[in-house]
């Protein structure tokens, strides 16, 4: 990447930040000025934007199991809204050629048709961005939303099928038999150990998914998915995932670098585009209407559909290919490349404040929910507890088990990852699943003989909402959260939580006075 692209991006994204907004803003800024100064891209771009998405999406197969997309609330909601939208996006955009609004007067039936399917994908980047920055990529709605995006994917390999004409080979079929590679790829995981080659066996398995997928006539990002998909069992698999993170996000600067590069806009593509923005209301009320007739809860519903109220990076392949066959004009692509930018922008300003924004007007959210819950949106609190644990990470699991050993059943644990509480459950331990973000289930839950509620998470804004959900749900017990620094320390006290343990800092203490009672001597000696 060139030193100007560098300039750029960390300019725009500092002064953005600066300004309490998502960096990837910036990034979407610094591309389209770089391109208004004459600044052209290079091959080397558009390698590293490549690198980012699939790296991106081989992590999210790591988080991903196959029979979360087999759910009726992912699938169904999936088609159902895609069918519809279609459907009605083309009807919109039939009703604006016959006025002939400009952009529309040369529409016709299958030209309406695919601006609607364009338009009808979420931004894989953009919300697994939101919910990787709020730690939510493993609760309820974050893992709804990623299943819809997968879904998406699989739709998308179809339509480049039949657009491009180009039939996957013969071998294919082979692809089938991955399932049988995947102790190979266990034992390959398990001897990369836990220093720098393990990265390197992460970007050996994505890229030599997405290639193996490209040779026999696949789309190569599903190749990624997949080999992601096939690790997700494993005991490393979170460890992998964060080994990747700093060089995905890095590479995916890249990616919305190079949306300012598809076209320089004029006033009236802007304006155009602003119109499209204007649908993700229409987009946003059609999934939580789906949802919640799914039978999903009313939060669940609400935070899935606002993450997935964006246009996707993927409605510009349909435009190119759209453009390059003669079915939409080339002003098309500029107006769809400023529609997606503006979404992501909008998307991340009103993902910040939906907790709040749910807090606030929850009792008219609920009004729309199905009287009846799915199994997985039951709640049950465990008894007895004075204790609670929230986040079972390598800290909050550490933390739970040194109290269950000095209190047993008194001490339960609390984490929004189903399958961290099963497995936790079947070895015995007090755990439950629950999002503490959730306002529902601390209204549900008596906290009268919790004594002191532990926040083992790593987002601090994750920590500064539970705590307000607790003492707004009549919570008058002490609160204790961990810190990685000294300023989010301060914040976190500044908060309302009674103590705060820094462990970069402090675990050295912990580790000393432990040591100490092999010999015999106290801390206190």
């Amino acid at each position: 990447m060139d030193f100007i692209w560098i300039l750029f991006a960390f300019v725009c994204g500092l002064l953005v930040k600066l300004a309490g907004l998502p960096p990837l803003i910036g990034f979407l800024c610094a591309g389209f000025i770089l391109h208004a100064i004459g600044i052209e891209p290079t091959d080397s771009l558009n390698t590293l934007a490549d690198l980012g998405i699939t790296l991106m999406l081989f992590t999210i197969g790591l988080k991903l199991h196959v029979k979360d997309l087999l759910k009726k609330e992912i699938w169904a909601s999936t088609l159902s809204h895609m069918g519809v939208w279609v459907i009605l996006i083309a009807a919109l955009a039939l009703l604006l050629s016959l006025i002939s609004l400009p952009y529309f007067t040369d529409f016709d039936l299958k030209t309406a048709a695919l601006l609607g399917f364009a338009l009808s994908f979420s931004s894989t980047v953009c919300i697994v961005k939101l919910l990787e920055e709020s730690g939510e990529m493993k609760t309820r709605h974050g893992q709804i939303a990623i299943g819809v995006l997968v879904m998406q994917d699989i739709a998308a390999v179809i339509f480049l099928v039949i657009a491009t004409g180009k039939l996957p080979t013969i071998w294919a079929i082979g692809l089938l038999g991955l399932v049988f590679v995947r102790p190979l790829l266990d034992a390959l995981l398990n001897r990369a150990g836990h220093g720098e080659m393990l990265p390197l066996t992460g970007f050996f398995l994505a890229l030599g998914g997405y290639e193996l997928f490209s040779l026999v006539g696949v789309k190569g990002d599903l190749g990624a998915l997949i080999f992601g998909m096939l690790l997700s069992h494993h005991t490393k698999a979170s460890e992998l995932t964060k080994s990747l993170l700093s060089f995905k996000d890095i590479f995916l600067i890249g990616f919305f670098l190079s949306i300012g590069f598809t076209a320089l806009p004029t006033w009236s593509m802007l304006g155009m585009a602003f119109l499209l923005s204007l649908l993700l209301l229409i987009k946003f009320a059609m999934f939580f209407h789906i949802f919640t007739r799914l039978q999903l809860r009313g939060r669940t519903a609400f935070l899935a559909s606002l993450a997935l109220s964006n246009f996707s990076e993927f409605g510009l392949i349909v435009a190119a290919l759209s453009v390059d066959s003669g079915w939409l004009s080339k002003e098309w692509l500029v107006i769809l490349a400023l529609a997606v930018s503006l979404s992501f922008i909008l998307t991340s300003l009103f993902y910040r404040h939906a907790h709040s924004f749910y807090r606030q007007h929850k009792e008219v959210i609920k009004r729309h929910e199905s009287p009846t819950r799915l199994p997985e949106d039951r709640f049950i609190q465990p008894p007895h507890v004075e204790i609670l644990v929230i986040g079972l990470g390598r800290v909050g699991k550490g933390a739970f088990k040194a109290l269950q050993n000095m209190l047993d059943q008194r001490v339960a644990g609390m984490d929004a990852d189903r399958t961290r509480v099963k497995l936790y459950q079947q070895k015995g331990m007090n755990v439950f699943f629950g999002d503490g973000e959730d306002a529902d289930l601390w209204e549900s839950f008596d906290t009268s003989p919790i004594r002191l509620v532990l926040l083992a998470l790593p987002s601090i804004q994750d920590d500064i909402n539970i705590t307000i959900q607790l003492r707004e749900a009549g919570y008058e017990g002490q609160v204790a959260a961990i810190a990685r620094y000294e300023d989010e320390r301060e914040q976190l006290l500044a908060s309302g939580i009674n103590n705060v343990f820094n462990f970069y800092t402090e675990a050295g203490t912990g580790f000393a006075e432990e040591s100490l009672m092999l010999i015999g001597e106290s801390s206190c000696n």
